[in-house]
């Protein structure tokens, strides 16, 4: 079987310059400014905030990304707490989905037709 060849291309056309800003204490809103392929602002595309911050698992540290709204960097600093309690619920929804879903396809061997799904076995010899 022959392997796909993976091309990866840039987009110059979707360019954003990032500026990151912190409280230093929960997370970090990075700002997303659009600019064009010479590096001027792109004033036909709106500014992108994204909050970030994480969850310490047992499993590790646990990313948590959300967009904020907002034409400016206040009013993102103010819809973080909510956003982000609300992206770390929904997060913990999802892991508890999958948990379910682990649990239901856990598959037990059907012993009645002698082992291991059938494979034989059952303490009695067979002869072909």
């Amino acid at each position: 079987m022959a392997e796909e060849e993976l091309k990866l291309e840039f987009d110059a056309t979707n360019l954003y310059r990032e500026e990151i800003f912190t409280d230093q204490k929960i997370g970090t809103i990075r700002q997303l400014t659009p600019v064009k392929p010479d590096g001027s602002q792109d004033a036909a595309r709106p500014v992108l905030f994204v909050g970030e911050t994480s969850l310490m698992t047992p499993a590790g540290t646990l990313p948590i990304n959300f967009r904020l709204e907002g034409p400016g960097i206040g009013d993102a600093a103010k819809q973080f707490s909510d956003a982000a309690n609300k992206a770390i619920q929904d997060t913990m929804e999802q892991l508890r989905e999958l948990r379910r879903q682990a649990a239901s396809s856990i598959v037990v061997p059907d012993m009645s037709k002698g082992g291991m799904g059938g494979l034989g076995g059952g303490g009695k010899i067979q002869m072909p």
